[in-house]
């Protein structure tokens, strides 16, 4: 049978590197495909892409940093 105590005790081990692979991940991908685009010549889809990975970075940065630092 569990213990009580054992499902009442949070194990939080790499939340901080979870909430920080949630901030940067989507902002490298999306310049990583904005690389590719631009190597394959259709240069305003890669500056769609890297204007949006800066936006994901910078409301990234901006609320989950928030969520860090509290």
């Amino acid at each position: 049978m569990i213990s009580l105590n054992l499902l009442l005790e949070a194990n939080l081990n790499g939340l901080g590197e979870l909430i920080v692979a949630i901030m940067v991940g989507p902002a490298i991908l999306l310049s990583i495909i904005a690389i590719i685009l631009r190597l394959t010549k259709k240069i305003k889809a890669s500056k769609i892409f890297f204007i949006l990975a800066g936006v994901y970075l910078l409301i990234s940065f901006g609320f989950c940093g928030v969520l860090m630092v509290a």
